[in-house]
């Protein structure tokens, strides 16, 4: 039905109120979005949480796009900005709880389905700083480049090009001590 329609025009019309739009964006999206998310945040109930917050405040945002991106820029910088906001939010609690133990009780168990390579991966992408760790999620499974990366970050390309050779070198490390362990 809508297959033939790019997703700028997709956007455009779901930010218009055009349901059928908005479903067949979510619908070409979702799995990618989820993707994201799950790198982003590090396991799969933050990850679920975090698209389903995304989906369900999309619509509003949509009256906001511009088309000055590519709709899949444009959604990966939603997700982006959404999951430095649910960090902050949960720095905010970690501090707020510290002494009283509830941090603790709330820590999340490790999703134990996913592989030993993978799992690894992702304990190590928890150890970079923030803005390793979004480059990385958005050049990994993505396969943006880091052209692409740059435009959803908002930085240049070569800084993009450095953070991935920063965090080969970080991993590199991590990896070589996990094996002498």
């Amino acid at each position: 039905m809508r297959m033939d329609v790019d997703d700028e025009t997709l956007a455009r019309q779901a930010g218009n109120g055009d349901g059928p739009a908005f479903s067949a964006l979510l619908e070409r999206h979702y799995d990618r979005l989820f993707a994201l998310c799950f790198r982003l945040m590090g396991n799969r109930a933050e990850a679920e949480d975090l698209t389903q917050d995304i989906c369900a405040g999309l619509a509003a945002k949509l009256a906001g796009f511009r088309g000055r991106a590519h709709f899949t820029t444009w959604l990966h910088r939603v997700a982006v900005n959404a999951a430095h906001d649910r960090r902050r939010r949960r720095a905010r609690l970690k501090r707020a709880a510290d002494g009283w133990g509830d941090w603790e009780r709330a820590r999340h168990v490790e999703n134990a389905e996913q592989q030993a390579a993978i799992l690894w991966l992702h304990e190590a992408m928890r150890t970079l700083p923030p803005e390793l760790r979004d480059t990385l999620a958005l050049t990994l499974d993505e396969e943006l480049t880091h052209r692409e990366a740059a435009g959803v970050l908002g930085i240049s390309e070569g800084t993009v090009s450095w953070r991935m050779a920063e965090i080969r070198k970080r991993l590199r490390a991590m990896h070589e001590q996990d094996a002498n362990t």
